[in-house]
């Protein structure tokens, strides 16, 4: 495998907002000289007291309180402490005609950023806010360059995921944890899986989890190659999915992730309410980023895996790719309560063809019989020779029934077909196959494997070129 290519960089946030200054102070006069002195720096909102001050800021937060001490009703001090508790985070400058060291230092040790006394000239004004704001702006960039820290962190989880379906399971945690939300869902398409897509889902329950699973992935509704980068949406397949199951999200972030060739998803989280802001999309940015390399480091994995899973002399995947599908397929199965099928398929008297024309024919032979069963199978299934002449076939959304006839079909196929030989003579080949479902004979890979071979022999048992399924073992 290669090196770990570069990580994308997380989108640009937008430009800082202008500050948010509420001046409060029952003199117009100063209200407005105020405003003038800082329109140019800031968004300058005023009020003449302290009651109507915390009406304003419940409605919408701001960076910085300026307030006169002696005021009618709530003083300056009081508005201090009230801002303290219900606005934590608002820094508070104290403007007073009457300062006193002992009103300073009451003022500091309640909590406020700074003081100036009236007549308040321009400058110091000036030098005061764009100190306070300033300061401001050093915690939260800190405040986020930490919170950025740990998001790289968490993301090295994303490193260790080999499987695009860990990837994206892994990835919708994180986003989850790092936007502060507690609903969300993946959704990615599985090349090798054709009409079944991978789904997560996470704060659902399990009926809604089915229904978004039918119409989010198997029905194929997201167009995955219009979504190329981190946006919110207020409508869109994903909300009419969602209110299928009665919730009506609102405000969706919407964070795809792609690998450098066909791995390629969605991570949706619902907004809980509260309207994502650009230190959620930024975030999500970065989570996205490093999802969209742990897939690409998922696609070469997988190259070399089934370069290493590949058989030398039919060039079909082998029995250590079959175990690792098989374990794989079990879980999925499990997950979404749907059923699976192996078959277990054994060349009858196979040892005669070696022994009369050779081993070179007789691996030609087993050439010409991986062609003919990959002609019988569907893209979606998973052929392997298991060793010797013994092939298995993973049938994924396959029950019993299902399974007996395909099974039935590669039969009659093997039997009708003309093997090509030593020159001018053909071979006949027949074949005996078991089929074992789950979950009703096997809830494993061993289980699933024994029933389907031990099927296998009872056909071979009951005269050769047959089918058994375990059900009829007894």
């Amino acid at each position: 495998m290669s090196g770990t290519p570069e990580l994308p960089r997380p989108p640009d946030l937008p430009a800082r907002r202008p500050a948010r200054i509420l001046v409060v102070d029952d003199s117009r006069y100063h209200r407005e000289l105020t405003r003038e002195v800082l329109r140019d720096r800031a968004q300058v909102s005023c009020c003449e007291n302290g009651e109507r001050a915390l009406e304003i800021l419940a409605r919408r937060p701001v960076d910085l309180v300026l307030s006169d001490l002696s005021m009618p009703g709530l003083s300056g001090l009081d508005l201090l402490e009230r801002v303290r508790r219900q606005f934590p985070g608002t820094d508070f400058v104290l403007l007073t005609a009457h300062a006193s060291v002992d009103s300073a230092v009451e003022a500091l040790r309640r909590g406020a950023t700074d003081y100036l006394q009236k007549p308040v000239r321009a400058s110091d004004l000036i030098l005061v806010v764009e100190r306070t704001l300033a300061r401001r702006g050093l915690v939260e960039e800190n405040l986020r360059l930490r919170e950025e820290r740990s998001i790289f962190e968490a993301c090295k989880r994303l490193a260790a995921c080999l499987e695009p379906e860990d990837v994206f399971s892994v990835g919708l945690d994180l986003l989850l944890r790092s936007t502060g939300r507690r609903q969300g869902l993946a959704v990615y398409r599985r090349p090798t899986v054709l009409g079944s897509d991978g789904f997560h889902s996470r704060g659902f329950s399990e009926e809604e989890d089915a229904v978004l699973h039918r119409v989010l992935a198997r029905s194929k509704s997201i167009d995955f190659e219009r979504l190329v980068e981190v946006q919110r949406l207020l409508r869109g397949p994903f909300h009419d999915a969602l209110r299928g199951v009665g919730v009506e999200a609102g405000e969706l972030l919407v964070v795809p992730a792609r690998g450098e060739a066909r791995e390629v998803g969605v991570f949706c989280v619902l907004c809980g309410g509260e309207p994502f802001g650009t230190i959620p999309i930024g975030k999500a940015g970065i989570v996205a980023g490093h999802a969209s390399v742990a897939l690409r480091n998922a696609e070469r994995y997988d190259r070399v895996r089934e370069r290493a899973f590949v058989d030398d002399v039919t060039e079909i995947y082998n029995a250590r790719y079959l175990l690792e599908a098989l374990d794989r397929e079990i879980r999925r199965a499990e997950r979404y309560g749907t059923e699976l099928s192996v078959l277990f398929l054994d060349l009858d008297r196979f040892k005669l063809v070696n022994d009369r024309h050779g081993h070179l024919v007789g691996s030609g032979a087993l050439r010409q019989l991986s062609q003919v069963l990959g002609q019988c199978v569907r893209h979606v299934d998973t052929l392997a020779r298991y060793g010797g002449d013994e092939f298995t076939i993973l049938l994924v959304d396959t029950n019993e029934g299902t399974g007996l006839q395909v099974a039935e079909r590669i039969r009659r196929t093997v039997e009708g077909h003309l093997f090509e030989g030593v020159p001018d003579q053909h071979l006949r080949l027949t074949c005996s196959l078991g089929v074992a479902t789950y979950p009703r004979h096997g809830r494993t890979r061993e289980t699933l494997l024994d029933a389907a071979d031990k099927a296998m022999y009872r056909a071979k048992s009951n005269g050769r070129n047959a089918v058994c399924t375990a059900s009829e073992l007894g």
